[in-house]
């Protein structure tokens, strides 16, 4: 299953991205398709964050359009939404452990091992960071 993370989902919401085509239609291909694809709850979660603030985007989305993207992509039958259980937070020390990580990195840590505690075998993400962790493959899949 692929997850989708949050650069990817903020680039396919804003217009003004200059990845938002790509990233858009990536979105939408998942959302029509068949195939079960997750969005980490953490994610949604910082895609509200970035999208909706102020020093980030002039002017930033409204709550309510960010709410109404996010319903839009977990209202997709694809779409399951996943959430950090029992067995992330053991995947997470894991991960922690394996990519060597400290500080603020714990939170793609979260992410990542949320994912591999769902069965996630591909995380489409922008975010270079996530590289550092070698149990989930990762590929930006709107930068050729």
């Amino acid at each position: 299953m692929i997850a989708v993370d949050t650069q990817l989902l903020v680039y396919a919401h804003r217009a003004d991205s200059p990845f938002h085509s790509a990233a858009a239609a990536r979105m939408r291909s998942l959302c029509l398709g068949t195939v079960r694809f997750a969005l980490p709850m953490q994610a949604l979660a910082e895609f509200y964050a970035v999208v909706t603030h102020p020093r980030i985007y002039r002017p930033p989305s409204t709550p309510a359009q960010a709410v109404a993207q996010v319903h839009a992509w977990t209202e997709s039958p694809a779409c399951v939404v996943i959430f950090e259980g029992p067995s992330a937070m053991a995947r997470l020390w894991e991960t922690a452990e394996e990519a060597k990580i400290t500080g603020p990195m714990v939170h793609d840590a979260r992410i990542v091992a949320t994912c591999l505690a769902e069965g996630v075998s591909t995380l489409w993400s922008a975010d270079r960071d996530l590289s550092r962790f070698p149990s989930l493959r990762t590929e930006n899949p709107v930068v050729g």
